[in-house]
């Protein structure tokens, strides 16, 4: 889609029919005036239509892209428009969740369509029983399980966008069914 000058679209508002009567039935002056009514309206569609713009389920598909940069959202030029979309449209929700369980959880499901099971290895423990033993240190890494055929690659571009800073990132991918704990 372009928003350059479309073949046959009036203007809404046509400049000849503004001009003082003195140049109403003045030909050059019409046609002169046509010819930048065929310039203008594009421009001055574009503006009466630019609250669609900024809604992911009505902008233009070349546009949705440089919207998504406004939130701040990824967009793999691999998905699907309508994929695309969505993400753009719950941006701020993920942008909320990013960097816990379930935000990635969440991203993961929306965007290549996979559960999958986190074992996150971050975290602070408490105790209300006083000089208790202290628990292990946190082993600073974050285990993504995806099951099912997935692209590695796209799986761990996802976990990386989303995994906290203070944690490092694995990705496996299993097959066959999950047994009783769910692995």
């Amino acid at each position: 889609m372009t928003r350059a000058a479309v073949p046959g679209l009036p203007s809404r508002h046509p400049i000849g029919a503004l001009l003082p009567a003195l140049y109403a039935d003045d030909d050059l002056a019409q046609r002169f005036t046509a010819g930048l009514d065929t310039v203008l309206a594009p421009i001055l569609s574009t503006l009466d239509n630019l609250p669609s713009y900024f809604d992911p389920a009505l902008t233009p598909p070349d546009f949705l892209h440089w919207l998504s940069t406004w939130l701040g959202v990824d967009l793999d030029d691999d998905w699907p428009e309508e994929l695309s979309r969505t993400v753009v449209a719950r941006a701020m929700e993920l942008h909320r969740r990013r960097g816990t369980r379930r935000g990635l959880e969440e991203r993961l499901r929306l965007c290549l369509g996979v559960e999958a099971q986190i074992i996150d290895g971050g975290g602070a423990t408490w105790s209300n029983t006083p000089n208790a033993t202290l628990p292990p240190p946190p082993t600073g890494e974050l285990l993504v399980r995806v099951r099912g055929p997935v692209d590695t690659r796209q799986v761990l571009e996802v976990v990386q966008a989303s995994c906290p800073v203070h944690l490092t990132c694995r990705v496996e991918i299993v097959t066959g069914e999950p047994d009783e704990e769910g692995n």
